[in-house]
């Protein structure tokens, strides 16, 4: 079998790590032209380097903040100029505060995160589509499991996760009659670094001990992996040929079964 996505171009939001750096990862070793579009440079560079040593595909690194319509604007014109051509757009960039409750909240921290989130998803999708109805590509959204059944003390990301489940759908029926593809997929707990630094955050001491406890709430009894997530966004991009508007989980059965639910002491 040849390359699956060989002299094809995709742009990955936030890919210098995490789940966009697995996809980038899975993509370049299919043949795929990556653009990196993040904030870090240091590791995205780092990354271009490290993959173009490698190839078989292709790696470019550019400074894009998702949040600011000229970064998107420059960033599809110069992978367009580069490469010829955009065939598949992956929303990765996010990001997932803290814990907190509701009453500690503020309104300035709510509307950054749902700039970041949702708004820089609603950027990418528009100014990408002149260039994918050109190629009948497909546009990709990480969304995330709790958009569908909560989570304790994460009011705006969960919110700002269901608005990108909500916007993929809506999204998928304008552009059908262009045949560009929107699809969307949902992990639960994934292994990422920004995994580390909320359980940081959260105040847990013993990262490893309680990543093993929260593996037990996947019925397959781990976390998912980048790598996992990365192939599924290939699967999106080249197989799903009959699929548009789909949300897919990635949860290792997350949502199956009975679990303790109640988070007050009886």
């Amino acid at each position: 079998m040849g390359l699956r996505f060989e002299n094809k171009v995709v742009i990955i939001t936030g890919g210098s790590r995490g789940i966009g750096a697995g996809c980038v990862k899975t993509f370049v070793s299919e043949g795929g032209k990556v653009v990196i579009a993040d904030v870090r440079d240091e590791a995205g560079a780092a990354l271009q380097d490290e993959l173009n040593a490698c190839g078989p595909g292709e790696v470019h690194y550019l400074h894009c903040d998702v949040t600011k319509e000229s970064d998107i604007e420059s960033l599809m014109s110069t992978t367009v100029q580069k490469f010829g051509r955009l065939d598949c757009l992956i929303n990765n960039a996010g990001w997932h505060p803290p814990p907190q409750v509701i009453d500690d909240i503020s309104l300035d921290e709510f509307r950054q995160l749902f700039n970041l989130n949702v708004l820089g998803y609603f950027l990418t999708c528009k100014h990408s589509l002149p260039h994918l109805r050109k190629s009948k590509g497909s546009i990709i959204n990480n969304s995330s499991l709790v958009a569908q059944i909560g989570q304790q003390k994460a009011l705006p990301y969960v919110a700002t996760k269901g608005a990108v489940t909500a916007m993929t759908k809506a999204l998928a029926v304008d552009e059908a009659p262009h045949g560009v593809r929107v699809n969307s997929f949902s992990p639960s707990l994934v292994w990422t670094e920004l995994t580390e630094e909320y359980l940081q955050k959260a105040g847990y001491k013993d990262i490893d001990l309680i990543m093993k406890e929260m593996g037990r709430n996947q019925v397959m009894g781990r976390a998912g992996t980048v790598e996992e997530c990365g192939k599924l966004c290939l699967f999106l991009a080249v197989d799903a040929t009959f699929m548009t508007g789909v949300d897919l989980p990635i949860t290792g059965g997350a949502e199956l079964d009975y679990g303790r639910k109640c988070h007050t002491q009886p």
